[in-house]
């Protein structure tokens, strides 16, 4: 079940949602040093994390799943966001370089067919980021937030998840150490906190971010003497002709049928 985009767009206008923003824009960044000249797609609720993107990718979208809701992105510019099923996007095969999935893999109930779409649309050669709450971390018990909201993972279970469904853990990050409240005292400790909890205390951390890549297998090759029947074999084959009794050997030009004899 997705939170309402009503809630997730006031989280991140309050004080404690714009520093969890520049937290994960932060890890998001050592990934993604650059996306120049890159097809960019944000799934879910991603649009917080993809202006940095806007004036570098060579096109940036946002799709916001049906059950959540949709508000307009970027204000005061032409609109960017899109309203779609979550595992039905308007897009042609491999026509995205990047993807970042946020707020979704935790809120959908079929994230099997989320993940084959979302390789479907994803280039060979592309990757994506998958955000999701840690289990073990502060902000998955606090459901004042939408890091509360919906499932949470431990890193093991989410690289088994994205494995099954074809894809290639490249690498991961952690982010968000800073508790989700007493935010007016950690404010002036927070980079010290990031980045030695990273550390000292990995499992204290809000969210897991994990890069993936696509599987891509490639077909093998047929044996000699496969390949010989498959080359020779007619493209269609002429029909069997059954005798019908009393009218001796089958003529090919003379149709029969029981009840309309001519």
């Amino acid at each position: 079940m997705y939170p309402d985009v009503v809630d997730l767009r006031e989280f991140y206008e309050s004080d404690l949602g714009q520093m969890a923003q520049r937290l994960v824009d932060g890890s998001v960044r050592t990934l993604w040093p650059s996306i120049a000249n890159e097809a960019l797609l944000g799934i879910g609720y991603a649009t917080p994390y993809l202006r940095p993107f806007l004036n570098e990718a060579s096109r940036v979208l946002a799709f916001m799943p049906a059950q959540q809701g949709i508000t307009w992105w970027p204000r005061g510019t032409a609109n960017l966001t899109s309203l779609t099923e979550e595992a039905a996007l308007p897009l042609a095969d491999n026509s995205i370089d990047r993807i970042l999935m946020m707020h979704m893999a935790e809120n959908t109930e079929h994230i099997g067919d989320v993940l084959r779409e979302m390789s479907r649309v994803l280039s060979s050669n592309g990757r994506m980021i998958v955000m999701v709450p840690n289990r073990s971390g502060w902000w998955a018990r606090d459901q004042r937030t939408p890091f509360g909201f919906g499932f949470s993972f431990s890193l093991p279970h989410i690289r088994r998840i994205l494995t099954h469904h074809g894809f290639q853990v490249e690498r991961h990050a952690r982010a968000m150490y800073v508790p989700p409240f007493g935010t007016r005292f950690f404010v002036p400790y927070v980079n010290w906190i990031e980045k030695h909890c990273d550390t000292l205390l990995p499992g204290l951390a809000g969210v897991l971010l994990i890069e993936v890549s696509k599987q891509v297998y490639a077909r093998p090759a047929l044996k000699q003497a496969n390949r010989e029947q498959v080359v020779k074999k007619p493209r269609f084959e002429k029909p069997d002709l059954i005798p019908i009794p009393g009218l001796g050997e089958p003529n090919p030009t003379r149709v029969s049928v029981e009840g309309f004899d001519d």
